[in-house]
């Protein structure tokens, strides 16, 4: 991967942002998107200071032409946080990685949610635990543990994620949100790697530097054994182990999805495991 990774970002959201947005003349142009004189005149630069940044010449400006180029670019909260990540002093490498496990007590907690899908993912969307509804829902995975992977990979993903595109979509964006300026760390690099000689989706969408947190919006599946199902969910941050997820997907009470939730817990679902037989 390249070292310019402020300049690669700066130009992808040019790239993306509409010259009508900032009452910009929207005409021919070549290319898509603001240009960069236009995005040092938003921003209070001057063009060649931009042009700099982008080409990787001067890769830290101040926090206050961060927050400049931010606004300029219209970016979201998340999107100005990765910049200020990508501006700031460059941080140390991240060792060789370690195999992740959940903690014994979480999974003993979500074996006891019945009727609620839980599962805990690392940082890089590997599923390291999941209670027995949660397994259940995501059967189709089979035996492959990385959500990103599946979402690309796996034709069942397809059928199973009714917003598929929408979904591909947020796991990359919530893929660079995690990553920061640590691309160079050896695991992510071997994941974006591998996808991006598999999936021209998921290149494309790469490409595009979009950078978001995990969303909370209504997820659409549509499952093999009890059809389609519109669930909520929350993302929370497992405190005892830096960069984990747990996942928790719940119906409305009394809605058809409900019904398909217990439909689907009354089949017979696969024995609770240890934690030990989980991370085994």
């Amino acid at each position: 991967m390249t070292a310019n990774r402020l300049g690669e970002f700066l130009r992808a959201r040019r790239a993306a942002a509409d010259p009508a947005d900032h009452g910009l003349p929207t005409g021919q142009r070549r290319t898509p998107g603001l240009r960069r004189e236009e995005v040092a005149m938003l921003a209070g630069v001057s063009t060649d200071y931009y042009i700099r940044l982008e080409q990787g010449r001067d890769k830290h400006p101040s926090p206050q032409v961060v927050e400049a180029l931010a606004g300029a670019l219209r970016l979201s909260a998340d999107a100005t946080d990765h910049l200020r990540t990508l501006a700031g002093p460059v941080q140390p490498r991240r060792r060789a990685t370690r195999t992740e496990y959940a903690d014994a007590g979480l999974i003993r907690l979500m074996d006891g949610w019945h009727t609620t899908p839980a599962l805990i993912f690392d940082r890089y969307l590997n599923q390291l635990a999941a209670n027995p509804l949660g397994e259940a829902l995501f059967d189709w995975m089979g035996e492959e543990t990385n959500v990103i992977t599946s979402v690309f990979l796996l034709p069942a993903a397809r059928t199973f994620y009714r917003d598929w595109e929408l979904t591909a979509e947020n796991c990359v964006a919530a893929l660079r949100a995690t990553a920061g300026d640590d691309l160079d760390d050896p695991a992510l690099r071997a994941l974006v790697g591998e996808l991006s000689l598999k999936s021209a989706d998921f290149a494309r969408l790469w490409a595009r530097h979009d950078v978001r947190g995990k969303t909370t919006e209504i997820k659409r599946f549509h499952h093999h054994l009890v059809g389609d199902l519109e669930l909520s969910y929350q993302s929370l941050t497992v405190n005892s182990s830096p960069g984990q997820q747990l996942l928790v997907y719940q119906a409305e009470p009394g809605s058809p999805s409900a019904d398909a939730l217990a439909m689907l817990g009354s089949y017979r679902l696969p024995a609770a495991r240890t934690a030990e037989e989980r991370q085994g």
